[in-house]
């Protein structure tokens, strides 16, 4: 699984997310939200970015609250400060950052402009797919008598892999776990 968290962040991004002024109001913020199909919108001052907005920063924020979204600006709700990561990060990077500060958005910034964000949707998806690989390629060597990947116990390539308790195993590894 080392492999899959390697993947350039630009792999898997999506570019230009939506983006809004500092003053727009929560009402204009959710109908763009709406026309993007997307769950936040990141708030710009001056073109960089100062936050952002969520579903939940307006549902907890305004509507709990019964404020009405046409009078609150961006500004005053917004999800501040902002946890952003560069460009060239991997998949890896970005999701212990995700971890670190429990959020499940990470606008990508270049040159202090966003170019991009990363959400737990994308890395899920990226998952998926590779997930769905190896079981493809798990798939096409259990016809094989050899099997070729990497050791479970060492994590040297091997083209002689056998299955041992569940863990896949090269020659030498399985000689180890023999009993004496």
């Amino acid at each position: 699984m080392r492999f899959e968290t390697r993947v350039p962040i630009k792999e898997v991004m999506k570019f230009r997310p939506a983006t809004i002024p500092v003053d727009t109001t929560v009402a204009s913020a959710a109908q763009k939200m709406c026309q993007e199909e997307v769950g936040s919108c990141i708030v710009l001052e001056n073109s960089h970015p100062a936050g952002i907005i969520t579903e939940q920063d307006i549902n907890c924020k305004v509507v709990a609250k019964d404020r009405k979204p046409g009078d609150v600006l961006v500004k005053e709700v917004m999800s501040t400060p902002l946890i952003t990561i560069e460009a060239d990060k991997t998949v890896g990077d970005v999701v212990d950052m995700m971890v670190r500060h429990k959020v499940r958005r990470v606008p990508v910034v270049e040159n202090g402009y966003v170019t991009g964000i990363v959400t737990v949707r994308d890395i899920l998806a990226v998952s998926n797919e590779m997930n769905e690989i190896m079981a493809n390629l798990i798939e096409i060597n259990r016809y094989d008598d050899l099997i070729t990947g990497i050791c479970d116990e060492c994590e040297c390539m091997s083209d002689d892999l056998r299955s041992v308790d569940g863990r896949m195993l090269c020659p030498e590894c399985r000689a180890e776990e023999e009993p004496l």
